[in-house]
């Protein structure tokens, strides 16, 4: 059973910076593309940052372009999201994403963790 545990969610005023850390258990993701995705309430689940499973190719949504970094340490098989700069409108229920399929157009990856939420005062 492959399980996926986000941690470093919290509450952070505009400008400020959060660290969300995923980390695998039950077997071992290293050949898996992993993403992040976020849902705010009354909105859709969406794409924000996405990383191949040897960090080779990285991919962002426009409106966290320059401002979250995504990346990956299969040593702890963990991936991470660091996002600065954080804006009102990035608040939402933060989810780690995994899948044995690259990312590419329409990627809904097969497992998923439980969430963490990120507020954004302004």
């Amino acid at each position: 059973q492959m399980q996926l545990v986000e941690s470093g969610g919290g509450l952070v005023q505009a400008g400020g910076s959060l660290r969300l850390s995923c980390t695998a258990s039950g077997r071992t993701f290293n050949s898996y593309d992993k993403g992040w995705f976020r849902q705010a309430p009354g909105k859709e689940r969406e794409f924000v940052a996405a990383i191949s499973w040897n960090g080779g190719r990285i991919y962002y949504a426009d409106s966290v372009q320059g401002r979250f970094t995504i990346s990956r340490d299969n040593a702890k098989n963990t991936v991470y999201l660091q996002m600065n700069s954080l804006k009102p409108e990035d608040t939402a229920v933060y989810y780690c994403a995994a899948d044995n399929r690259p990312y590419g157009s329409n990627w809904y990856p097969s497992h998923w963790g439980q969430g963490t939420q990120v507020t954004v005062s302004s």
